[in-house]
């Protein structure tokens, strides 16, 4: 099932079942917001998850662009991207949920062919402040899918200030022969999609308090499952990303982790790009810069005439298309090559600071703060040079 197939049974499904599709926002969040970019498809719903009544109404379904910096060191692995999509549900203290859980089977199972039997569930095994989630595991139990209970696991979120809940979280076997262990015990075990039961609140202290009103929350990532049910290895190897490995490798060769790095944050620094985000040495600019510097440290590493400047306009056009935003792809490309050539500046200078008899022994937090300060160059900058 291709991607754009997969959005609309996911949507379907869930207009069936009474749920409004509302139109997923950019990665700006509020102006109001501290976040930088929108990491979920809950984040632009907080207000109307907080109580607000919804222009929809009490049952929502969407796709949500999201992007997500503290997974930027696993890029290259099997299943994180930087910029992805969320298919995402909602009940505004409408239904509970066990039948949250109960579609989201009959979705999985149904909808899109996938064998019960390569199904797990984990669900949360209380922690002395609250019990355990009986309730998913009685629906768990009464459809055959074996469940697993953990504590830290199943809580969302496990730290943060504001509204939370157990959540119970779909996994699907990916490994040769039938299903082994648990997926707290084999990474084989790969989560699809996770539902929430907002039921407290987080206090500053660390103490919870009942919600007044009690909402679902599921996340489904678009391109781990697309890739699942067409049987990829990866999530890079899923048709949405069949342009880049088609174009790419033919103008730079690069090991398979190299490559999916070199597609991730190109992609993602289009989007970033496409949703209003310039290059800036702070905030939301600096993600941008990061994913581009890490593009070109990537491609410079075997052959220094590599150039952003050389990327098929089909791939920035693809991207733009797919996300749904206005930018000019001439304005796109022009971005990336300023920043490249902006780049170069900084490591010649750069490697003439470091060359300095200061700076041949190891360094100091004082001389990170130095070269960060007065010569603009961030630690993992120095560091790069100092492999070199």
């Amino acid at each position: 099932m291709r991607t754009d197939q997969l959005i609309s049974t996911f949507v379907e499904y869930y207009e069936e079942r009474g749920h409004h599709r509302i139109t997923g926002s950019t990665l700006l969040p509020p102006d109001d917001d501290p976040v930088l970019f929108t990491t979920s498809g809950m984040h632009p719903l907080t207000p109307y998850l907080e109580g607000r009544p919804h222009p929809l109404g009490r049952r929502l379904v969407n796709v949500q662009r999201c992007l997500r910096t503290t997974d930027l060191d696993e890029v290259g692995d099997a299943t994180h991207l930087t910029v992805f999509e969320m298919l995402g549900t909602w009940s505004l203290g409408d239904y509970e949920g066990p039948l949250s859980l109960d579609w989201g089977y009959g979705l999985l199972t149904e909808g899109l062919g996938i064998d019960p039997g390569l199904l797990y569930a984990t669900a949360f095994a209380g922690d002395g402040r609250t019990g355990p989630d009986t309730a998913s595991v009685d629906l768990w139990q009464g459809l055959g899918v074996p469940v697993e209970l953990t504590v830290e696991d199943n809580w969302w979120p496990n730290d943060s200030v504001g509204p939370c809940g157990p959540d119970s979280e779909i996994f699907l076997w990916t490994g040769d022969g039938p299903p082994q262990s648990t997926p707290t015990r084999d990474d084989r075990w790969v989560e699809v999609w996770n539902h929430v039961t907002m039921t407290h609140r987080r206090l500053d202290d660390g103490s919870l308090v009942p919600l007044p009103q009690r909402n679902v929350d599921t996340g489904l990532g678009l391109e781990r499952l697309a890739s699942l049910l067409q049987g990829k290895s990866s999530v890079f190897a899923c048709d949405i990303f069949d342009p880049w490995r088609d174009l790419v490798p033919t103008l730079w060769p690069l090991d398979e982790p190299s490559l999916r790095l070199v597609c991730d944050h190109l992609r993602s620094a289009v989007v970033v790009l496409g949703d209003g985000v310039g290059p800036a040495n702070t905030g939301r600019g600096y993600v941008l810069r990061r994913l581009v510097r890490r593009v070109l440290t990537t491609l410079w590493r075997e052959d220094p005439s590599r150039s952003v400047g050389d990327l098929p306009r089909e791939l920035v056009e693809h991207t733009l298309d797919h996300f749904r935003q206005d930018m000019r792809q001439t304005d796109v490309l022009r971005t990336l090559l300023d920043e490249e050539q902006r780049f170069r500046h900084l490591l010649e200078r750069g490697r003439g600071v470091l060359a300095k008899p200061r700076f041949q022994g190891p360094l100091t937090e004082e001389d990170f703060h130095y070269l960060h300060d007065t010569h603009g160059l961030p630690r993992e900058l120095v560091k790069t040079l100092r492999e070199e």
